[in-house]
């Protein structure tokens, strides 16, 4: 660790485009998804567009709008424990938001039915299924904090606007991807069960609690900020991951549901076996 701030936030016109483009992106991207949701609505009013998931991705845009704007843009260029809250937003909060909002399944319900049916066979192709696979996501979002933190990287792009912007976009990326992977509730072809996503979760747990104990120790870590950011930086790591981390998982829960098989299976053991049937619970069938 060295003992260098970084300070790259450029002033006069640059400045100016620090805030309008994110302004821009973010405004963008609300917008399409409410004209979506919109036009979801015109085409089956029966069957409306959930508000509680507009809202939920709404939030997410204001997440992701809060952490590339001042102050927190502002503090995150001049201050290590300021890009660890950028980091976060971007690469861990907004994401579940913006996940849980079904951006895929909307798409879907506005596209016509062929184009649907075309995005429907990209999605269950093999290169897909592939990135989606929760191991996949795993590594592209936590593994690669290790690759960041712990080489010359992070240094190297926070010296240059370009190389910065993309390791946000890749907070970004791979964060929606880990929370989709895990637990979005858009289509996922050939994604696992339950147990194995709770597993993969908790390796990015103890991960994520590894690289901040060791940012925090100052081990293995190539981060040129003062000591008293990056320690602060680490902290912030470990309880604001901690945290979201705990949300998705909350949110894997909350979307899980029993599968047919199991349903099937315990039907036809109940059916098999009356008397152990009456005093196994019930599976979920439904009504009439």
């Amino acid at each position: 660790m060295g003992d260098d701030v970084h300070d790259h936030g450029g002033g006069g016109g640059g400045a100016v485009w620090e805030v309008l483009l994110p302004l821009t992106a973010v405004l963008l991207l609300a917008g399409t998804y409410l004209l979506l949701a919109h036009r979801a609505h015109g085409r089956n009013p029966v069957r409306r567009w959930s508000r509680r998931r507009t809202a939920v991705f709404l939030t997410g845009c204001a997440l992701l709008g809060a952490a590339l704007l001042p102050p927190v843009s502002t503090f995150a260029h001049e201050d290590f424990r300021g890009h660890m809250v950028q980091h976060l937003l971007i690469g861990m909060y907004a994401p579940i938001a913006l996940v849980l909002g079904a951006p895929v399944t909307l798409l879907l319900r506005t596209l016509p039915a062929a184009r649907a049916r075309r995005l429907t066979g990209l999605l269950h192709g093999r290169p897909v299924r592939v990135v989606t696979h929760p191991v996949s996501a795993l590594l592209l979002s936590t593994g690669t904090l290790v690759v960041l933190y712990s080489t010359p990287l992070y240094n190297a792009t926070m010296d240059a606007p370009g190389p910065h912007r993309l390791v946000l976009a890749h907070f970004l990326l791979s964060g929606c991807l880990f929370a989709h992977a895990v637990a979005g509730p858009d289509p996922a072809p050939g994604r696992p069960g339950v147990p194995a996503r709770l597993v993969v979760l908790g390796v990015a747990v103890a991960a994520h609690a590894s690289v901040s104990q060791l940012m925090y120790g100052g081990f293995l870590i190539d981060v040129r900020a003062p000591v008293g950011q990056v320690r602060g930086g680490a902290e912030i790591m470990y309880y604001g991951g901690d945290i979201a981390e705990l949300l998705l998982a909350g949110a894997l829960v909350a979307t899980w549901r029993p599968s047919r098989r199991s349903t099937a299976r315990a039907i036809a053991a109940q059916e098999r076996f009356p008397v152990l049937g009456r005093l196994l619970p019930k599976p979920f069938t439904r009504p009439g």
